[in-house]
């Protein structure tokens, strides 16, 4: 690989979504042309649901993360020991390799992940210890984009252009997104199939005409002279979740640990807001990244509320809603050959978590003003979000930050 040729430290990491953009482009079709309102009919694994393996109640619950905005606040509940201060004994587990971090769930060896939900489908249904979404973390706001050249002013002007994505990720979901959204297809535009880091170098170097990437490699792809963001997922609210998924044993020994963990997320939001330079320090030391760097990337990230949760959770016919989504995730991706067959989809959620947390706090949930308080992407404002991401980075690439 050459990105370390290319990029900071940390972006020797990169997270596993391959599956997403093919599985996300598909629902969002469904979904915004068709009005689809009825659950897709799909066919589920025949074969016996692996029966988890037991656990000690009394270990810790072992929780992997990687590098990813909306996963970093994890890292301020172990510095500032909001865990000990809830009870719950767990112990943070931090992965270079998003998919190393999938695989250790998936075989056992960890009791919880932070991983997509069109990851969650693709590893479920062989994992030994089940697998269940209990909270979502964020949503990627501005984050994924499509960066073209100078003479590129709209999403028409592709017709006929080079355009460098890696095929099947967020880039390439992105770009056929858009198009469709005009009209159009990928068959309208030259694809030049490249890996991301590959994608952004022959951007860089004038060899397409566009590129499509997600945080952080876009930031490299800006610094091509004259180049600019066309579109990003702010423009696509609620496509992309970042999940903290359990395997069903531990939910099995450990329901109040879990409870637990749900109720830290929660108070960790209010931690940000209330000492934001703390945290934002401990984010980029644990990301390896300067503080203008996380700014730039939390603007681009969606960090989900309560009622974002109980409203993601709930039953509905668009892809806001997981149980619909999941649905048509699962379905393409057997479809396509992805997966054999789809896992137990009505054992993939579970919001007893966040119904009790819901029932406990009541009137006094904070976490709207608590998000609302931690990126331009979480606020309403007459200024669009991809017009203050680019002045975000511009300002990054000219070192003219405050």
């Amino acid at each position: 690989m050459r990105w370390h040729r290319l990029f900071l430290p940390w972006l020797f990491v990169m997270r596993f979504r391959h599956l997403l953009s093919a599985v996300l482009l598909f629902g969002f079709t469904v979904a915004i042309v068709v009005g689809c309102a009825q659950k897709p009919a799909i066919e589920t694994v025949d074969s016996p649901t692996p029966t988890p393996e037991a656990r000690d109640p009394n270990a810790p619950l072992v929780i992997g993360y990687s590098n990813w905005v909306g996963w970093w606040p994890w890292a301020i509940a172990e510095s500032e020991g909001l865990f000990a201060a809830q009870g719950v004994k767990v112990e943070l587990k931090w992965f270079d390799s998003y998919l190393e971090s999938m695989e250790a769930l998936a075989t056992g060896e960890i009791d919880g992940n932070c991983q997509t939900l069109s990851d969650t489908i693709s590893f479920a249904g062989d994992a030994v210890n089940g697998e269940v979404v209990v909270l979502v973390n964020d949503n990627s706001a501005g984050n994924d984009k499509i960066i073209v050249s100078d003479e590129i002013q709209k999403i028409t002007d592709l017709a006929g252009k080079k355009v460098a994505v890696e095929e099947g990720i967020v880039g390439d979901f992105l770009l056929t997104l858009a198009l469709e959204k005009q009209g159009m297809s990928r068959d309208d535009v030259d694809i030049v199939p490249l890996e991301t880091a590959a994608a952004v170098e022959a951007f860089v170097s004038e060899q397409t005409d566009a590129v499509g990437s997600f945080a952080p490699f876009w930031l490299t792809a800006l610094k091509r002279e004259g180049a600019k963001e066309l579109i990003s997922s702010a423009e696509f609210p609620g496509a992309i979740p970042d999940l903290l998924v359990m395997s069903a044993s531990a939910i099995d020994s450990n329901p109040d640990d879990i409870q637990g963990l749900i109720d830290i997320w929660f108070n960790v939001l209010k931690w940000m807001r209330e000492n934001p330079d703390r945290a934002d320090k401990i984010m980029a030391d644990r990301a390896n990244i300067t503080l203008e760097e996380l700014e730039l990337l939390k603007r681009g990230t969606r960090f989900f509320s309560l009622p974002d949760n109980l409203e993601a959770f709930a039953p509905g016919d668009n892809m806001q809603h997981m149980q619909f989504a999941a649905q048509m995730m699962a379905k393409f991706m057997v479809n396509v050959d992805f997966i054999p067959k789809a896992p137990d989809l009505e054992t993939l959620l579970d919001d007893r978590f966040i119904q009790a947390y819901a029932e406990q706090v009541g009137d006094a949930d904070t976490s709207v003003e608590d998000v609302a308080a931690l990126g331009a992407a979480n606020t309403t404002s007459d200024e669009p979000e991809s017009t203050k991401l680019e002045t975000e980075t511009n300002d990054i690439k000219s070192g003219d930050v405050n």
